[in-house]
């Protein structure tokens, strides 16, 4: 039984729909359309490529997530859970929405909203969540446990389009008490179907519930509302299927149901006799919709006894198997592996959750507890461990395989940088924010980087605007949509086809990017190294475009000395800050790749390349310090205005050369003094420390303000969290979490930005693009190997 003080102590707390003092904002200079939802946040549920969707820590459930790279926000006011409590021998019972809010335009008038700001905590620990409901007037102690069957090595129920609801009851009062819990739903189908950032243009036609009873044995009786359409056939369009809302009759434990309302109406149906004794009225009385919303509800009561505890479940599912982007071609979610693709299984979803909610709930406490109760760390970082892992499921993900391929051919798996800049799996980011898949799911990780393989060899000559470029010279500019050998910024975009028609930044001319090919090499070469050092087929199968890639940057090396100059723009991650010449963190990254490389030959028995590779290694090595290193850090690069500034990322070849055993690509003391000086500038002299790591410091320790470049006196939240796990493994404990915290304090203490913590902030916490890929670097601090010095 599940009690406040049993919610793990690393959870994030909130009191109950309590705003944010001094919220953060998008920064002022962005355009309208750059998503800012505020901070009415809370975790999501749904497994990957299965559609998710929020409910905040005021009660409302409101971003929704259930299109493939698709991001709306907008209360649904039907959507709602309510309770109900009367002790024995009151005159009468208190029942009351559990949302901070009441809708406008007399949406379901009748019903009793507010539930009262701060009367219980809101605590997340992803993929789970709680509301702890404490009011006054309601004499039982009841806390709400919310999760979706996200597991580690877990490629099933990973994938389920599933919300489990375990209502934890105690009655630690002298009198019985009878509770009851409500749970409403609109037919949102149709409603999915538009690139729109909220719910218009959805339909509200040939939508029907039908209420259904099935008995589980000794498990109970399950009950609850199937939400439908007319089909005609199997479903084909995205937007169409089921949700079924259920939960199990058992002894002491009343279900209670009213099949279909209108959900715009005063809602007197439900609330009348939900409100005098907890029950619903039973009615099945269905129409079909003709352009009204309508919504169904369920309630489940049961009595307490003094003392007396219960966990009762509840649960949400929905089966909407078809993904279609943009281009026109569909695809099946991967659940529909073990649903099959009709679109009509919704019942059969909830039913497996409800029998198997339990075990689901203690398999994620298994997973958690050896990170969460690791005392050697703190205790905020072990809650924000999980709770940035969200964008696995969340950050438009997809998994799955085109309608009519054979079930033989691997599901594609991919999750976007975020919803501002719309790309899949884009690899100068996932560098950093793919740490958790491939720590948990290492099988879909393999996967992508296979992906990535093959697109190495590949070519398109289509022209497409450079617009950076274009900007500059204030013509048309253009590039070519992929050029061969050279590694893509991303496997597509949902308005277009992904997987198929890749590469379509062009904000930059990728082709000429200096880290893509780098990352891509040290990305295999970690996915096998942290995998147990056994997966030679992934090396063999990567291994020709490994050798490619790095062929094609060797190019870019115009005076010989090893190492691929950067050729006056932004061509790298950093795609405002200009780079000329050789490069602290371009050039770092080619150290690493070409250790790596060597390594590899290595372990696939080809030892002319890892000859040649460690040979091109030890040149570019001593000119990379020949010219870069300064005594006290490396510049940031030989030629551009900002050569002499000091670079939060500039180790970036170092911190995987660490994760990965590649040994140290410049001598320790090197690193420990350019990291002393990115900590003592950088962090601390960046607002205080407050912030994290500044991505540009000039070496007197001023913020750059440069027109046209507002990355470099950002704080970029992935890249401090691959900085600290750098100081970590080098032995430098105390600023790495000090480091870290700085993104900790800003998103999730002071500006707001729990889950769609930002790629990057100002001074001020004002920040650009939520909802980000990169900030899931933070499991790099679990990644590093010991401080190689102890």
């Amino acid at each position: 039984m599940l009690r406040a003080d049993d919610i793990p102590k690393a959870a994030w707390r909130r009191p109950l729909g309590q705003p944010v003092d001094h919220p953060g904002t998008k920064k002022p200079t962005l355009e309208a359309t750059h998503i800012d939802d505020g901070f009415w946040q809370g975790a999501p549920v749904g497994g990957f490529g299965a559609g998710t969707f929020s409910r905040t820590y005021r009660g409302d459930f409101a971003r929704w997530h259930m299109q493939a790279g698709i991001h709306k926000y907008q209360t649904v006011d039907g959507n709602q859970f309510a309770m109900f409590q009367k002790s024995e021998g009151d005159a009468e019972g208190v029942a009351r929405v559990l949302a901070n809010y009441h809708p406008g335009n007399g949406t379901l008038s009748s019903w009793q909203w507010d539930y009262p700001v701060g009367a219980g905590d809101y605590a997340a620990l992803y993929p789970k969540s709680w509301f702890d409901y404490r009011w006054d007037k309601f004499p039982a102690h009841v806390t709400l446990e919310q999760f979706s069957p996200i597991l580690p090595d877990n490629y099933k129920e990973s994938s389920y389009p599933v919300a489990v609801y375990r209502w934890h009851a105690e009655n630690p009062t002298k009198h019985r008490v009878t509770v009851s819990v409500l749970l409403s739903w609109e037919n949102m189908l149709g409603w999915f179907r538009t690139y729109s950032r909220d719910l218009s243009g959805g339909l509200n036609d040939g939508n029907f519930n039908h209420f259904s009873s099935e008995s589980l044995g000794s498990a109970g009786t399950m009950k609850g509302i199937t939400f439908d359409r007319n089909h005609l056939g199997p479903v084909s369009e995205q937007w169409d299927g089921q949700f079924t809302i259920a939960a199990l009759e058992q002894p002491g434990v009343e279900v209670s149901y009213q099949s279909t309302f209108n959900a715009r109406g005063a809602g007197g149906e439900i609330w009348a006799p939900f409100s005098k004794d907890g029950k619903l009225s039973n009615s099945d009385d269905k129409w079909t919709s003709s352009g009204e919303a309508i919504a169904g509800a369920i309630a489940v009561r049961f009595t307490l006894e003094p003392g007396e505890k219960r966990i009762i479940p509840m649960v949400i599912s929905w089966d909407l198997p078809i993904v279609q982007f943009g281009s026109g071609r569909k695809w099946n979610r991967r659940y529909t592996d073990f649903y099959g693709t009709k679109g009509t299984s919704a019942w059969a979803i909830a039913r497996d959750a409800l029998k198997n909610g339990k075990s689901w709930s203690d398999a994620i406490d298994a997973w958690q507890a050896p990170y969460i109760n690791d005392e050697s760390k703190p205790l905020w970082y072990r809650g924000m461990l999980f709770n940035e892992m969200y964008v696995l499921a969340d950050e438009g993900s997809f998994w799955g395989r085109p309608v009519g391929s054979s079930p033989k051919l691997p599901p594609v798996y991919s999750f976007m940088e975020c919803y501002d800049y719309p790309y899949y799996e884009t690899l100068d980011v996932r560098f950093y924010g793919s740490m958790p898949l491939l720590k948990f799911w290492p099988d879909i990780e393999k996967g992508v980087m296979r992906e990535f393989a093959d697109t190495v060899p590949q070519e398109s000559a289509e022209r497409m605007v450079w617009v950076w470029k274009t900007q500059q010279t204030k013509t048309p500019q253009f590039r070519i949509r992929k050029a061969k050998g050279a590694v893509p910024h991303d496997l597509g975009v949902p308005e277009e086809d992904p997987f198929k028609q890749i590469n379509q930044f062009s904000w930059q001319d990728t082709n000429g990017w200096k880290d893509l090919n780098t990352k891509f090499v040290l990305m295999v070469y970690r996915d096998y190294v942290l995998t147990g050092r056994k997966d030679q087929g992934f090396l063999k199968y990567t291994w020709p475009a490994v050798q490619e890639a790095l062929n094609y940057l060797r190019k870019y090396d115009k005076d010989g000395d090893g190492i691929p100059e950067n050729e006056g723009y932004p061509d790298q991650t950093y795609d405002e800050w200009v780079v000329r010449g050789e490069s602290a963190y371009s050039g770092g990254l080619w150290l690493a790749s070409l250790r790596a490389a060597e390594e590899i030959g290595k372990q696939l028995g080809d030892a002319q390349a890892a000859t040649q590779y460690h040979e091109l290694f030890a040149k570019s090595q001593a000119s990379y310090i020949k010219k870069l290193w300064n005594g006290e850090y490396f510049r940031y690069d030989m030629l551009s205005d900002y050569k002499d500034n000091i670079q939060a990322d500039q180790l970036a070849g170092q911190w995987y050369a660490n994760m990965t055993g590649l040994g140290d690509l410049v001598p320790r003391e090197m690193q420990l003094s350019a990291l002393r000086k990115i900590f003592d500038f950088n962090v601390m002299k960046f607002n205080g420390g407050n912030r994290g790591a500044v991505n540009g410091m000039t070496a007197d320790g001023s913020v750059i303000r440069v027109p046209g470049n507002q990355q470099v006196a950002e704080v970029w939240t992935g890249t401090t969290m691959g900085v600290a796990a750098l100081m970590l493994s080098d032995g430098m404990k105390d600023q790495a979490f000090r480091t870290i915290w700085g993104v900790y304090h800003t998103s999730y203490e002071e500006k707001g930005y729990w889950f769609r913590t930002p790629e990057a902030w100002d001074i001020t916490g004002n920040y650009r693009a939520s909802m980000y890929m990169r900030p899931a670097a933070i499991w790099a601090m679990e990644m590093m190997p010991p401080d190689k010095a102890n």
